[in-house]
């Protein structure tokens, strides 16, 4: 990785240590456009088979000049691509301050890309396939505008790419790090900044998860579909239906391949500058998710997970983006599959305190139970017309802390949203919601796999809690504290945080709750 000092204003105040990625990166750049070219002339010489039936000899009398003229071109589109990324290579460049992660790149069209560390909400390191067989990985900064303003930084090597996380995530948290000097010229590298100490609180071995998998509902209703659909063909005497579910079964395999694959050898540790996630069988990934930047969690619970007691645990994080399938769905996943001891552990990890003076009672009420037990509010009898199976279920509490909303009999769930992060509330009424008089509460969070919703309540109690509730947001925000979190606590790692905790129960912390205000440590929930 080589440098070059240049002074700009945007990065901050004084000199700022510009630096390039590895030489390799054109080449694991460029093998994207040669797949996409060779797709596309598959796509258009497969749709002309039909309409030639002398291609098939017209390619054997002439099968040497069709390979010449078929490898000729993939070389010369490998060629143009790797020139072009090189010209790209030489653009590309990059440089961290003490107020933002700034990177520039374009030929034709150029980008700049400034990430103000205030905003930063999660930093990965991700090593794909390719990347991994070079021993190299990218840096990706998550910032609270979502997609389209997130910085992607690579490739590096793999150390290179840790000291750089290492690096924003210091400087994120309010921590001065030197700035690289004038050496980094002859291309010596920036001051490399240590890795906060880390203890792993969660892990899910490989079984574990290909039996979680087994016996979700998706899987199942895969399965009954390809009875299904093996049923038609035997009476129908046609594969017929079988062809025409094909993308269908396929769109359905590949979420199963990648719920696995991406959450392969998942590892949760807790440390200083936040959570650290690592998981991936062919495209390893490690996330930090630096503290209060969760917006919103869910616990759930399939129906046939209920034998082991098992949960799955999600978050909504600023800047993972609205897409809750595909890549989206991995990064949002805090708890693939656990017992509830872990369920809570990683609870735990994203709020240590509920607001109550029983956490016990109320999880439990809240994962398992019915009714206003532990001070739920439910929805009243006549919701039973429009939701006769979970109207008991359906519940909404508000603790000092934060707002719950528990739903669903079969496949059971509760959403947890702080109230310093609820970004807007809104009531919903149906027709027939509205004969019932009854509503729907949406606590509104940033895009995720969480969506809080507290379904069928009265409208009058609705409507008391949105005012209650947008009070109560607005004076946890005005309380908040600074976005540099270290400059204000500070974390003794000295004490181990749990590794797992009894059923029901919140993990257990040595140190007590005034001592934890003081120091930073996460307490006890509740």
């Amino acid at each position: 990785m080589t440098h070059d000092v240049r002074a700009t204003g945007q990065a901050g105040a004084g000199e700022v240590a510009w630096r390039r990625v590895h030489k390799v990166t054109p080449i694991l750049n460029a093998w994207k456009v040669v797949a996409a070219v060779v797709a596309a002339f598959v796509w258009q010489v497969s749709d002309q088979l039909g309409n030639v039936p002398d291609v098939w000899a017209s390619v054997d009398r002439h099968r040497t000049t069709v390979v010449l003229a078929v490898v000729g071109f993939l070389v010369l589109v490998a060629l143009l691509a790797g020139l072009y990324s090189m010209l790209a290579w030489r653009r590309m460049r990059f440089a961290v301050s003490s107020e933002s992660v700034d990177l520039h790149t374009g030929i034709l069209f150029r980008q700049q890309r400034h990430a103000r560390l205030v905003r930063v909400q999660a930093v990965d390191v991700v090593q794909p396939l390719l990347g991994r067989l070079f021993g190299l990985a990218q840096v990706r900064i998550e910032t609270a505008g979502g997609g389209e303003s997130n910085v992607v930084i690579g490739y590096l090597r793999e150390a290179e790419a840790q000291d750089l996380r290492n690096e924003v995530m210091a400087r994120a948290a309010g921590i001065d790090v030197p700035a690289a000097g004038p050496a980094a010229v002859d291309g010596a590298a920036p001051p490399a900044v240590a890795a906060a100490p880390e203890r792993e609180v969660l892990q899910v071995p490989p079984g574990r998860l290909i039996v979680a998998l087994a016996l979700s509902g998706s899987l199942a209703l895969f399965v009954l579909v390809m009875i299904g659909l093996v049923v038609a063909a035997v009476i129908t005497s046609s594969i017929a239906p079988i062809f025409g579910a094909v993308p269908a079964l396929l769109g359905w395999g590949g979420y199963l391949w990648n719920r696995f694959a991406g959450e392969f050898g998942f590892r949760a540790a807790l440390s200083p500058d936040g959570i650290r996630l690592r998981h991936g069988l062919l495209e390893t990934r490690t996330q930090t998710l630096p503290p209060g930047r969760v917006q919103a969690v869910r616990l759930s619970q399939a129906w046939l997970w209920r034998r082991f007691d098992w949960w799955r645990l999600e978050v909504n994080v600023a800047g993972y983006g609205a897409d809750a399938s595909g890549q989206g769905a991995v990064e949002t996943v805090l708890l693939p599959v656990g017992p509830r001891g872990d369920a809570l552990t990683a609870l735990w990890l994203v709020l240590p305190d509920l607001g109550v003076d029983d956490p016990h009672e109320l999880l439990d009420a809240a994962l398992e139970g019915a009714g206003e037990h532990a001070g739920f509010r439910t929805s009243p009898r006549r919701a039973r017309w429009l939701d006769p199976i979970t109207w008991r279920r359906n519940g909404l509490r508000i603790t000092r802390t934060a707002l719950l909303m528990r739903s669903g009999r079969l496949t059971r769930s509760l959403a947890v949203v702080p109230h310093e992060r609820t970004q807007s509330l809104a009531l919903q009424q149906g027709p027939l919601e509205r004969r019932l008089r009854l509503a729907d509460l949406h606590a509104h969070s940033v895009p995720g796999p969480v969506t809080p919703v507290a379904f069928h309540l009265d409208e009058d109690l609705a409507l008391a809690v949105l005012m209650e509730q947008a009070e109560r947001a607005r004076t946890a925000r005005a309380a908040e504290g600074p976005e540099e979190w270290m400059r204000r606590v500070e974390v003794p790692m000295e004490q181990a945080p749990p590794t797992e905790a009894p059923t029901g129960q919140a993990p257990p912390t040595e140190v007590p709750t005034e001592q934890a205000r003081t120091t930073g440590t996460p307490e006890p929930l509740g």
